[in-house]
């Protein structure tokens, strides 16, 4: 258990925290949201005594020990072996079984531990890394974005292992889902506090909107019970038969503990301008292949056609070839044989991280949106500096002084500056946070052009792709269907391997094999229906919240106009809403209890297997 208490954090003139405070139980495993900046590594570095608080309070228990996984990966020996060894203590120093013990239980072979770590994927470093971890024995993990650059099926062995940790982890990252499925509370840090829910991020976002709610009401109410009492007093104070009334309401006035305007953190806005075309099909790739010799070939023969209204994913492990897809279809990279035809009237916009580069670092943000379309006028690029978080002088900023994230942020601006119909999307979540990244996910929704998009989101994947391409052990095939259907009727060949932690694992027999792939296909079956019922519900809710939001303002409008008919009408339709709202949580609930009980079971059935 850790406790902190009361901490204050300055940066200069700005305050990071005031007076925050929360305690960590046993057993907690405990999301951290947040806008970027709000200070989410910062409290890891408290926590860790990297930094120190300006006044406060950080509380670690005797023999606590804490482990933390970085976001970059550093390796200085030539062997598994060797760099595992390197977090044993000097006593146990020549106890190396213990490590090779905790490689077993994470997937490594004996043959591995004379590899160079550096030959692993992504996935397999981060596994490097935990067994560095799990060897010091910590009761707490503090995991700073662990999914970055993780593929999908690293992500999904990633889950297993937190959800069977036996001990506190606290989980910094943008991938909601991957944070829903592993976190038992929620924490965020909101206006310089700390809020704590037992409960997942769609109940903590919840809860937070129906608080700030319940503060805008009370502050209109107060206001104009300050606005009464004022007038009283400026009215009465100078007759000398009511200026003792006056008196005891200037008193009144000064008790009373008086609400703030809340402030709202900014969001990024996207709407892409779309260029209208006749065509109904806007592109068709026929027999693509690729490779950067004759002996590597990354894929072959793909055909497929987008047409409008279509997303179109591109998924696989990491080092596989699926941006080089992309840009073979952008044309930015030469195919070895097949076509790629465009319809005369498609034109698109291309984001990916390579791009980032193209960027000129002597312009100036508001420069590069004009890039996108010389032809806006200043207030409509100002507009789109603005929704990418460059407002007022951060627009005039030179891109040589921005960060990674700051760049992608200007990327991804030029392409909402082009009036274009279809869209290629490599990684775009990568240093979005969570409202950024839902913002994104219905802008692709409404986008009536064609989309291709390269992602490690699952949640992403379900919410907007209706086909797929998936890079798999030989090349890449096209798959028909979306990514349940894919998961249901094909699944990920990897997951076929369980992973132990606290002992090495038993030999899977073939038979094994076959019964837990029977087992994956059965749960998929289960679960595909009811994941579409709660996709299907998020949407219901996030629409009825938009217009409950709407009819709060005008309520509030009315509320000071006088119109009696109209506030009663309103209170109504507001009062319907609300309780539209309480029942959708309320089905949104039973449907993830359910869910995360078919899973517990059917990773109980699999475990038994092994």
């Amino acid at each position: 258990m850790i406790q902190l208490t009361n901490i204050t954090k300055n940066y200069a003139s700005r305050e990071l925290f005031s007076s925050l405070s929360f305690k960590l139980n046993s057993g907690n495993r405990v999301g951290l949201v947040g806008r970027n900046g709000s200070g989410k590594s910062t409290l890891f570095k408290l926590i860790l005594g990297e930094e120190s608080a300006d006044s406060g309070e950080v509380i670690i228990p005797k023999n606590y020990k804490i482990g933390t996984l970085k976001q970059h990966l550093t390796f200085s020996e030539k062997t598994l072996r060797e760099e595992s060894a390197l977090a044993l203590s000097d006593e146990m120093k020549f106890d190396v079984y213990r490590v090779e013990k905790i490689l077993f239980g994470l997937g490594f072979s004996a043959k591995d531990l004379d590899a160079d770590p550096l030959s692993f994927s992504g996935g397999y470093q981060i596994r490097i890394n935990l067994a560095k971890l799990l060897v010091t024995e910590p009761n707490l993990l503090l995991l700073d974005e662990p999914t970055n650059y993780l593929d999908i099926v690293s992500l999904r062995w990633l889950k297993s292992f937190l959800r069977a940790f036996e001990g506190e982890v606290i989980l910094i990252t943008h991938n909601r889902e991957f944070m829903d499925s592993v976190t038992t509370h929620t924490m965020g840090l909101v206006r310089k506090k700390i809020e704590l829910i037992q409960g997942n991020t769609h109940k903590f976002y919840a809860q937070l909107k129906a608080n700030d709610e319940l503060h805008a009401k009370q502050k209109v109410s107060q206001d104009k019970k300050v606005k009464e009492l004022e007038e009283f007093i400026a009215k009465n104070k100078a007759r000398a038969s009511t200026a003792s009334l006056a008196q005891s309401k200037v008193k009144q006035l000064e008790k009373m503990d008086l609400l703030e305007d809340l402030g709202f953190d900014n969001s990024l806005e996207f709407n892409f301008n779309f260029k209208d075309t006749p065509a109904k099909v806007l592109l068709d790739v026929k027999e693509l292949s690729f490779g950067y010799t004759p002996d590597n070939i990354l894929f072959k023969d793909i055909s497929f056609t987008l047409q409008k209204g279509e997303c179109l994913g591109i998924i696989g492990k990491n080092g596989k070839g699926k941006s080089t897809l992309l840009n073979t279809i952008a044309k930015e990279l030469k195919q070895l044989t097949g076509e790629v035809n465009y319809h005369t009237s498609a034109s698109f916009a291309h984001f990916g991280q390579t791009n980032i580069a193209h960027l000129s670092d002597k312009n100036s943000v508001m420069d590069e949106i004009y890039v996108g379309n010389p032809k806006l006028s200043e207030a409509q690029v100002r507009s789109i500096c603005g929704g990418m978080m460059f407002s007022g002088d951060d627009a005039k900023k030179k891109i040589s002084l921005l960060s990674g994230g700051e760049k992608s942020r200007v990327m991804l601006g030029q392409i909402l500056a082009r009036e274009v119909n279809i869209l290629f999307l490599d990684e775009p979540t990568n240093h979005l946070d969570m409202d950024s990244i839902e913002a994104l996910s219905i802008a692709i929704k409404k986008f009536q052009g064609g989309v291709i998009i390269v992602t490690h989101s699952e949640e992403l994947l379900r919410r907007v792709c209706d086909r797929l391409i998936i890079f798999a052990k030989e090349g890449a095939e096209y798959f028909d269907g979306g990514y349940d259907e894919f998961l249901t009727k094909v699944g990920w060949e990897d997951e076929e391997k369980e992973v132990r932690v606290k002992t090495a694992p038993k030999s899977n027999t073939k038979e094994n094999k076959k019964l837990k792939a029977e087992l994956v296909r059965e749960r998929n079956t289960l679960t595909s229906p009811l994941k579409k019922k709660i996709e299907k519900l998020e949407l219901s809710i996030i629409q009825t919240e938009e217009l409950l939001a709407s009819h709060h303002e005008e309520l509030i409008e009315v509320s000071n106009t006088g119109d009696s008919t109209r506030l009663m009408e309103l209170s109504k339709i507001v009062a319907k809403e609300e309780k539209k709202v309480e029942d959708m949580f309320e089905a949104f609930e039973e449907l993830s209890c359910e869910l995360d009980a078919i899973n517990e079971e059917y990773d109980a059935k699999m475990e038994n297997l092994i």
